[in-house]
């Protein structure tokens, strides 16, 4: 049987990588054979000092995705930190017709569910050369703005601590890429802190508002 194949994606500090290594440790609890694949361009920046010149950028988005073709041979689940839709987005290279884009396009296809971190944690800055000029809702605009035009269909998940888990796991209940006993295993929250994505998804009024009803208390 084919690993599923989960793919998260959302702007800076907004905990992908912690949640990828959650996802990681509570599915393998649950007797999966999960493994999560950490972010190639974090890793080739902080090794280089700098950031990737656009003739490289491709060689990044490629192997990030080798190393998820690497791990899904041998797991049940694969959790992928990033895809190469991130590369194109950091780079600012979204030319419809560019190797990098349509590369990004195509791979992301290949993933059951693509689960989109929201924005309601407190940015805090990792140090990065990689890291975007633009503001995170800028980035956040993109994300989700690239996967509408590449037919990706996202979930978002929100919520601090173990509620963030727990969105995720739900989140992927419901999109039938894990087993309900995943998520009736998770740690104590807030079921309320997940949604699906609506029309005004990018619509950072709109963020606001959720998160607004995501911390009011049960009525």
């Amino acid at each position: 049987m084919a690993a599923r194949r989960i793919a998260l994606l959302g702007a800076e500090s907004t905990g992908k990588s912690r949640l990828a290594g959650e996802l990681e440790q509570h599915l393998r609890a649950c007797g999966l054979r999960a493994a999560a694949v950490p972010e190639v361009l974090r890793e080739w920046c902080a090794r280089e000092g700098r950031t990737p010149r656009p003739e490289e950028q491709l060689a990044i988005a490629e192997e990030q995705e080798r190393r998820v073709d690497a791990v899904a041979a041998g797991a049940e689940v694969v959790i992928a930190d990033t895809t190469p839709l991130m590369v194109a987005i950091y780079a600012g290279m979204l030319f419809p017709d560019g190797d990098l884009l349509r590369f990004a396009f195509a791979r992301q296809h290949g993933y059951d569910v693509t689960l989109v971190t929201g924005l309601d944690l407190p940015w805090t800055p990792d140090g990065l050369h990689r890291d975007a000029s633009q503001p995170r809702e800028e980035v956040d605009a993109l994300v989700r703005s690239l996967l509408q035009q590449a037919g990706v269909a996202f979930q978002v998940v929100y919520g601090s601590g173990p509620r963030r888990l727990e969105s995720a796991l739900h989140a992927l209940v419901s999109a039938r890429v894990l087993p309900e006993s995943v998520a009736q295993r998770a740690p104590a929250g807030d079921a309320r802190a997940w949604n699906w994505m609506c029309e005004k998804c990018s619509d950072p009024a709109c963020e606001h508002r959720l998160f607004t009803r995501l911390r009011e208390p049960p009525g």
